[in-house]
């Protein structure tokens, strides 16, 4: 079953966040160097939120998820 409504991320709570670009490489941003310079809009794809856990956020955008 497909979720059409996702949880709001809490991005005072990501450390780093993870874009897994196609074809398996991944980059890697630390947010405190970023912090109030960008305003994120993740848009299409899927997310898997492991803050609570270790402050990152991995982003697979569509078509690589």
């Amino acid at each position: 079953m497909k979720k059409f409504f996702h949880n709001p991320i809490d991005f005072s709570k990501v450390n780093t966040l993870i874009y897994h670009l196609p074809d398996g490489p991944a980059f890697s941003v630390e947010m405190s160097d970023l912090e109030g310079f960008i305003d994120i809009d993740i848009g299409l794809g899927d997310v898997c939120d492991t803050t609570d856990i270790d402050g990152v956020l991995h982003f697979f955008p569509k078509g690589n998820a």
